[in-house]
């Protein structure tokens, strides 16, 4: 059997248009596509297209996807977890079924594909540089001009006979949608902010209010704790073990007597004012008190270095024990202060311009803290 193009069609096989600009049968003309590679380990096979063949993947994840989230999670191979961009075949999708577009992150990639168990799809990857969709949004790469350069990259104009592309909510900030119409010639259409709202979306056509709210659950906060926590820890262990052994100076008693007693003291107060600022902050954000994630995190790490303190006075009532309390009730909270505003980039409610007049405004005392209470420790190092 011949098609409208004098082309042979196997009848055992789906028949797939060759679409034209003009919804025609015939291929347009164009730039040889740039698809993604097959050799991809998540790629499960390919679709034949009149692009050529498309990767194709599936909507379960295997356990090296599952494993590769974990990972990252705890900030390993964080900057490089990244699939090709391009475009991509979820099931077996033909010229009607629906374009979605994501970031070239993996993890965004692979939760896009979980959340349509049983669907068909076109995924349309855009180079983020292996920046999740918001944060990709915010930086302009996930962006107007990326978008309608990758569809061009794709033709994907050749392989579906509508013009609809439907982008996450939360790739707004970064995509002018008449633009991308005016570029492309297709309309884009913000779809929920979850990717597990996609089914529902698809089936009615449009996003309900509550697909358009952004939760930020404990559980939502408490998943982002691991990768600052590394963060931290990698300066963080060097400057433990410094103030382990400078607690042996000075003083009359033994360096190592003192290092075990005042250098372990000291180990405590900073993981106090880690586990304020990094843990403690995120877990209590919205009973804390306060706008400000540096009042929040000032909070906590108050709090637990009088608890620190308390029990410090309890067991020493010492001179040097009493100024080395003082220092840490200045340290811990400072530190804590600063560790708590590196989540503001991971929160729901926090503005670039927000976070900027808060910078201005705390850092300078924090730095102060710091070097007041540093003073105080190195202070009491000497005194008898």
């Amino acid at each position: 059997m011949s098609d409208c193009c004098g082309q042979t069609k196997d009848l055992n096989q789906p028949i797939f248009p060759m679409l034209g600009q003009d919804g025609d049968c015939c291929p347009a003309s164009g730039p040889r596509p740039s698809l993604p590679s097959l050799e991809q380990p998540f790629v499960i096979g390919a679709v034949d297209s009149p692009v050529g063949p498309v990767p194709q993947v599936s909507a379960s994840l295997t356990w090296a996807d599952s494993w590769g989230a974990i990972k990252v999670r705890w900030g390993l191979g964080r900057m490089n977890y990244r699939v090709e961009p391009g475009l991509y075949a979820l099931g077996r999708p033909d010229q009607d079924s629906p374009v979605l577009v994501t970031a070239n992150y993996k993890m965004s990639f692979d939760r896009l594909r979980s959340a349509l168990p049983g669907h068909s799809a076109w995924l349309l990857v855009l180079d983020t540089k292996g920046v999740n969709v918001w944060c990709a949004a915010g930086k302009g790469t996930f962006g107007t001009e990326e978008l309608a350069a990758r569809l061009a990259a794709s033709r994907l104009a050749e392989l579906v006979a509508h013009r609809r592309l439907i982008l996450p909510q939360l790739a707004g900030p970064g995509v002018a949608a008449h633009q991308v119409k005016r570029l492309s010639g297709f309309e884009v259409v913000f779809g929920p902010i979850e990717a597990r709202d996609l089914p529902a979306f698809l089936a009615s056509g449009r996003a309900d209010t509550w697909m358009r709210l952004k939760s930020f659950t404990a559980w939502e906060r408490a998943v982002l704790i691991p990768v600052e926590l590394v963060h931290v820890l990698k300066w963080g262990l060097l400057l433990a073990l410094a103030l382990f052994f400078l607690g042996g100076l000075g003083g009359p008693e033994p360096y190592w007597a003192k290092v075990w007693h005042d250098g372990l003291f000291a180990v405590a107060g900073f993981g106090a004012a880690v586990l304020a600022g990094a843990v403690l902050t995120p877990l209590l954000l919205p009973w804390l008190p306060g706008r400000a994630f540096s009042l929040k995190g000032f909070v906590a790490g108050l709090a637990l270095a009088l608890l620190l303190c308390g029990w410090r006075w309890a067991v020493s009532t010492d001179q040097a024990a009493g100024l080395e309390s003082a220092a840490w009730l200045i340290l811990a909270p400072a530190l804590a202060a600063f560790l708590a505003m590196n989540f503001t980039g991971a929160s729901t409610f926090t503005s670039l311009s927000g976070v900027r007049k808060e910078m201005r405004l705390a850092v300078p005392l924090q730095i102060i803290g710091g070097v007041v209470g540093l003073g105080l420790w190195f202070g009491s190092r000497f005194l008898t």
